[in-house]
């Protein structure tokens, strides 16, 4: 990939009003990003898009490096896999420390800010048997069980990875700084957002996507009913990772969540072990740019959902509209019933909803669903 094409990539992750599944399907159908922010002024219609000049994002690198740090966009031979198989996928990452470590066998583990000390204590075995097993230890850098997981990993001498929510110069929480400085030392800190990013509210459940998307599985260790660690486990069932919660006592409050988990399904885990039994043998992989369709069999490896070659005819792309006007509601559906509902080819359909979203009309949403806008 050309370094041209490469800040085109981060210019459209830069683009106000432009997601990152539309800017993927862009991507696709334009054949490069530049081709794409070339087309781009001429779809507006229902919608704004505010495109960075070259400028701000070459400072954006510049900055990355005087951090110590690198920018991967989607395409480059070392953006994670996992990672790339999610529908909405960044199209930029900033990375501190060893970009390796993202495409590694990886397992989140996630849980309540304000931990108990056995919460606490659960987390850093699990992240010390999982290293001793060679695997990766994924969490958020917050307080808690994210701390517990990240520390315990550095002092057995495994490979832990952070997934921010905010730019590398500012950590959060601040106390946090030299915890991210170790993590970056050994393994790797991760993020989307730009340099002098400050937190804000909005970011960390876009920052819990990633943690999911890196991970083959998310462990609850403690979550109150309404969490961040929750919607990090729901991603991750979106996705098609695998989801493990720890039980406890109906009397503590940070235990309804991993409960209620465990109620829907997810596998209950009292030791490491519980774990290593139920990842896939098989790496997640995403060949290419096109995003991948997860089987319904969680633990089963993905397919390829590749476009075909030939672009589809202007008056199909036509019908594809037509149907997908009457298939279409407030309710999120996948893409994958779409195509199979309308009478159309699936590159058609790809066409069509790509359309649709530039309007304004459609919302993409996790698990490669969409939606009607009601905005």
């Amino acid at each position: 990939m050309t370094e041209e094409e490469r800040l085109a990539r981060l210019r459209l992750a830069r683009t106000s009003g432009l997601g990152e599944a539309t800017a993927r399907a862009l991507i696709a159908r334009e054949g490069s990003a530049q081709a794409a922010l070339e087309m781009l002024p001429r779809t507006r219609r229902g919608r704004t898009f505010v495109v960075p000049p070259v400028g701000a994002v070459q400072a954006e690198v510049a900055a990355l490096a005087r951090l110590g740090a690198r920018l991967v966009v989607l395409g480059d031979p070392d953006y994670p896999p996992a990672l790339a198989a999610l529908s909405d996928a960044p199209l930029a990452l900033a990375v501190a420390g060893d970009v390796a470590a993202l495409s590694a066998r990886a397992v989140a583990i996630v849980g309540a800010r304000n931990a108990s000390a056995a919460g606490r204590r659960i987390a850093a075995d699990l992240a010390h048997g999982l290293v001793e097993a060679g695997v990766v230890v994924v969490s958020g850098l917050a307080r808690g069980i994210d701390a517990a997981a990240h520390e315990a990993a550095l002092a057995s001498g495994g490979l832990t990875v952070a997934a921010i929510a905010t730019g590398l110069d500012c950590p959060y929480p601040p106390e946090h700084a030299g915890l991210q400085d170790r993590i970056a030392a050994s393994g790797a800190v991760v993020t989307e957002a730009p340099p002098g990013t400050a937190p804000h509210r909005t970011l960390f459940p876009r920052r819990n996507r990633i943690i999911a998307g890196l991970s083959l599985g998310v462990v609850v260790v403690e979550a109150a009913e309404r969490s961040g660690s929750l919607i990090t486990a729901r991603l991750a069932v979106e996705e098609g990772r695998e989801v493990f919660a720890v039980p406890g006592s109906p009397l503590e409050p940070r235990a309804k969540g991993p409960n209620g988990l465990i109620r829907q399904g997810a596998h209950l885990v009292e030791t490491v072990e519980d774990v290593l039994a139920a990842l896939p043998a098989v790496p997640l992989s995403a060949p290419g740019l096109m995003p991948l369709r997860l089987q319904e069999n969680r633990s089963a490896p993905a397919a390829t959902a590749a476009l075909p070659a030939a672009a589809p005819r202007t008056d199909e792309v036509g019908v594809a509209l037509s149907a997908l006007n009457a298939l279409l509601s407030p309710t999120p559906v996948t893409v994958d019933e779409l195509v199979r509902r309308c009478p159309c080819s699936p590159a058609a359909v790809a066409a069509a909803l790509l359309e649709l979203d530039l309007e304004g009309r459609i919302e993409r949403l996790p698990g490669n669903r969409v939606a009607l806008c009601t905005r």
